[in-house]
């Protein structure tokens, strides 16, 4: 299954998107995230319900203001430099192990949301990354299981604004920016993906392509990270893994052709079985 959250006046609300339109559930999308494979079976009872009565004539999905799939994470943690060549296009070797670093709830945004480009810097870059949801607690599990933890996953885009991620040895200025994690425009269930070590992946800026990948060059795979982070974090249902992005970013370009993010630009990210994620950046 897909599912969006929407914006009403009543406040967000969730859906399941089919080919006739978004559903509406009931349920809570906290309740949807840790309620295991039971919890799906049901909305996707009453989805079908509803689809069969012809007592509800499904949204159209490009009638809604969507919001971020997951939207109140309790944590987002990222994984940097997970792609070889993207490792090797920053001069950076290899990493042995996998480089963590976290972002906020602030940085949360939505398919079609305007991102606010920092007043404060001049060198934002986009990273298209493939999102792991998680849907199970997961405490020091084995690489062997760590995907039976996955509720599912989405597209995002860890934005970057290079001149403060790298003004300290620390990361967390340049990556904790508000809006600098778009995250949809779907949720879509892990059975549905099938393998997540090999979906292409793309960035589009103006529809210029820009990445062009796919997740199997990643250094840890999904399994791996899920795995390694359990041993020292717990992992809730709705926490959202970032697994890092390939090459093709502006920080890798030579520096006479390194052209940053600006006003108006339209940043699509895109994976295969999980849509396409667009956002327009706005200056101030």
């Amino acid at each position: 299954m897909k599912f969006v959250t929407f914006r009403t006046t009543e406040g967000l609300k969730v859906g399941v998107s089919t080919e006739s339109g978004v559903v509406q559930v009931e349920e809570p999308i906290e309740s949807i995230l840790a309620g295991g494979s039971q919890m799906l079976q049901t909305v996707a009872a009453k989805v079908q319900q509803v689809l069969e009565s012809g007592n509800c004539i499904p949204f159209k999905e490009e009638e809604l203001i969507l919001g971020p799939c997951v939207p109140n994470p309790g944590k987002i943690i990222c994984v940097g430099l997970n792609y070889r060549k993207h490792a090797e296009e920053s001069n950076m070797p290899i990493p042995q192990f996998p480089i963590l670093f976290n972002k906020f709830n602030n940085c949360l945004a939505a398919h079609g949301e305007e991102i606010p480009l920092p007043l404060e810097s001049e060198q934002v870059d986009y990273e298209a990354e493939l999102a792991i949801v998680i849907g199970k607690t997961a405490k020091r599990v084995t690489r062997e299981e760590a995907l039976e933890f996955v509720f599912g996953y989405c597209a995002a885009n860890d934005l970057s604004a290079r001149d403060l991620q790298f003004r300290t040895n620390q990361w967390l200025l340049g990556k904790c920016c508000d809006g600098f994690a778009p995250l949809g425009p779907c949720l879509v269930t892990a059975e549905e993906v099938g393998n997540p070590n090999d979906l292409g992946i793309r960035t589009y800026v103006n529809d210029e392509i820009r990445q062009n990948s796919n997740t199997a060059d990643m250094v840890f795979h999904c399994d791996e990270l899920i795995s390694y982070i359990s041993h020292y974090v717990t992992l809730e249902p709705g926490d959202v893994i970032l697994t890092g992005t390939p090459e093709g970013v502006i920080m890798g370009y030579p520096k006479d052709k390194q052209v940053w993010l600006k006003d108006g630009d339209v940043v699509t990210i895109e994976i295969d079985r999980l849509g396409r994620l667009t956002n327009l950046m706005r200056r101030g």
